[in-house]
């Protein structure tokens, strides 16, 4: 049944039929899908520029963030915005990222006002993400958002996705799982 249908129809479309013109497009729109699922890889660095409010901008490069003490991570599932497992992370070593940030003077009038600053992450590819003062340095959070320093038995020089930020206790890890990150900018929220 089906190859007369077939036959039919390619017979339709080499004749001078507008359906010459259509199947293009229908080809086109069946394979656009196959093509949009590829992922481009992030682009890795070798450096975290931190600017914005702080006293001084602060690079830290590979060497840098192998000198801080880092700590064992257990595995993490990566999910996507809905809660879908993408993959798992698996024998990670990690600094927190308030241990890193820890030699970064804000631009502050006082400690009281740190309660209006953020953290926005920003990943060589443009992806973003924002983490507040509060979060990182006030709750739980802080004690689990890693800058990933080992992984899969990689060290960071040999991370195809270095610098890796990760979030293990995330509800969806995927949202602030950063690849490549390049620049933390320190800003306060307006008053508006």
């Amino acid at each position: 049944m089906w190859s007369g249908v077939l036959s039919f129809r390619l017979k339709n479309v080499t004749n001078n039929n507008p359906m010459r013109q259509v199947l293009p497009l229908i080809i086109l729109l069946f394979s656009f899908p196959l093509f949009s699922q590829v992922k481009e890889k992030v682009p890795p660095t070798d450096a975290i520029v931190v600017s914005g409010l702080v006293e001084k901008e602060i690079t830290f490069g590979i060497a840098e963030i192998s000198a801080i003490t880092s700590r064992p991570v257990a595995d993490v599932v990566i999910t996507n915005h809905v809660g879908e497992p993408r993959g798992t992370a698996k024998g990670l070593r990690g600094v927190l990222v308030k241990d890193l940030l820890s030699g970064v003077t804000i631009k502050s009038e006082s400690p009281k006002v740190l309660s209006e600053f953020y953290f926005t992450f920003i990943a060589s590819d443009g992806y973003t993400v924002v983490y507040s003062w509060n979060e990182l340095f006030n709750s739980p959070n802080g004690e689990n958002c890693y800058l990933i320093v080992e992984k899969d038995g990689k060290k960071l020089f040999e991370m195809p996705e270095r610098m890796l930020v990760i979030t293990p206790t995330d509800f969806k890890t995927g949202r602030r799982h950063i690849k490549g990150l390049s620049r933390i900018s320190v800003a306060r929220a307006s008053k508006n």
